[in-house]
């Protein structure tokens, strides 16, 4: 694990400052994981003392169950630590400490990520989330009128308004795509976007995961048929980075960004953009910048004033990110959307809308009961077993978004099946009288 000390040493920056994770941190981590000595990552998955142990470096509350992970993951507590300290460090002498030390810690960091995301640390710009990221490669893309964007109508809000933004104040074409979910075929999602295709193509946005039922599309297989064509390609990796094991060179993408508070645990309002590094000179800089269409990716990272402290602290979340191992956490996110999806398969008026599949789905999943409206059960849930959902009705899409985390035990979600199993047989019964 490496050490805060050791982590600003490589920007030049020699500081007696606490370890990223400290040493007891470090070494129930080393523990844990040697309890999962020749156990493949599927096997682990379902070790729950180890997990437990995982769990415990959380602060979760102990009477609410959050399975709205989707929404925003919490912070192990090394993180937390991490973040306090650097909090408390830059109030002893913040204009010094902020600009003059933390801030070269950005180098270091930059790399810290490119590794886990398998690309030049030069593609990295460190910012506050997918949002941001997005929107300053959707605006700072060079189009012109007439030009076509294709996007899918479950696309994320955020991203759908940027496009429409561009498309009402310089008149390019939308092109919208309705998806039917789950689906569990590549030429499915391939064919809907190349038929879409035109030579006036010259953007194709993807959504990694969609956020609203957790169904993965095949984002290599649909950049690779637009590049065919020189459509240049956006991956929306909000949900995707630190949850499915990739790296993000697998996409064929040519733009990326993601929020690092989700499936990392980083702290929130912390996200990441990668542009691969042919074309940063192609997007100009959101923000003001002293050569906004030049080649180097720090000119996105003119924020001005920031939370250093937060920034900082991404690098335990990596650290920690890193200690599970990427196959071994996504096996074990794949494996808590099974074990409950798989029980609620089998009861009567309840369906999944999440394909069963590991190469189709992770975590998150979408559940509807017959007979109720989504805000029903998400209401209900929470009322007889404090259970923390979340609700979506979108486009062609209706049910309660169930997301667990690695803190999430077997037990959590047995809670979750018993109570969802109780409100299903009661609106059965509704329904017959």
């Amino acid at each position: 694990m490496s050490s805060r000390r050791n982590f600003l040493a490589q920007a030049g920056t020699v500081l007696a400052l606490p370890a990223f994770l400290n040493r007891a941190q470090a070494e129930g981590m080393e523990n844990a994981n040697r309890q999962l000595a020749g156990l493949s990552p599927r096997q682990a998955a379902t070790d729950e003392d180890y997990w437990a142990w995982i769990k415990n470096e959380y602060t979760v509350s102990p009477n609410l169950l959050n399975l709205n992970n989707g929404g925003v993951c919490p912070q192990p507590k090394a993180v937390q630590d991490a973040h306090i300290r650097f909090y408390q460090y830059c109030n002893e002498a913040p204009s010094y400490h902020m600009w003059r030390v933390l801030d070269q810690g950005r180098e270091a960091l930059r790399q810290k990520l490119a590794e886990v995301a398998g690309c030049e640390a030069d593609e990295i710009a460190i910012n506050r989330n997918a949002t941001e990221g997005l929107n300053t490669i959707i605006f700072g893309l060079e189009l012109k009128a007439g030009d076509e964007v294709i996007l899918t109508k479950q696309d994320y809000p955020n991203m759908i308004n940027a496009w429409k933004q561009r498309e009402k104040r310089e008149g390019i074409k939308l092109v919208w795509l309705n998806l039917e979910l789950p689906q569990e075929n590549d030429d499915y999602f391939v064919d809907k976007f190349v038929s879409a295709f035109t030579p006036r193509t010259k953007v194709v946005h993807i959504t990694h995961i969609i956020n609203w039922v957790g169904q993965v599309q095949p984002a290599r297989k649909i950049a690779d048929a637009a590049h065919k064509r020189g459509i240049e390609v956006i991956v929306d990796g909000a949900h995707s980075f630190a949850h499915l094991d990739y790296k993000i060179p697998d996409l064929g993408c040519d733009y990326f960004a993601t929020s690092l508070h989700k499936w990392l645990c980083a702290p929130f309002g912390s996200g990441m953009m990668y542009v691969k590094k042919d074309k940063i000179k192609n997007v100009w800089a959101l923000l003001s910048n002293n050569e906004p269409d030049g080649p180097d990716i720090r000119k996105f990272e003119s924020l001005g004033t920031r939370s250093f402290a937060s920034e900082m602290a991404i690098g335990t979340a990596v650290d920690f990110h890193n200690g599970i191992g990427s196959e071994r956490k996504f096996a074990r996110l794949h494996h808590l959307q099974r074990y409950w999806t798989d029980q609620a398969r089998e009861m009567p008026g309840v369906t999944i809308h999440t394909p069963k599949n590991p190469k189709y789905g992770g975590a998150i999943a979408l559940v509807s009961v017959e007979g109720m409206m989504p805000a029903e059960v998400d209401r209900e849930l929470f009322a007889r077993a404090k259970i923390h959902t979340t609700s979506i009705v979108w486009e062609n899409i209706s049910g309660v978004r169930i997301t667990p985390n690695v803190y999430t035990s077997h037990k959590d979600l047995d809670r979750l099946v018993g109570t969802l199993n109780t409100i299903a047989g009661e609106a059965r019964k509704k329904e017959k009288s």
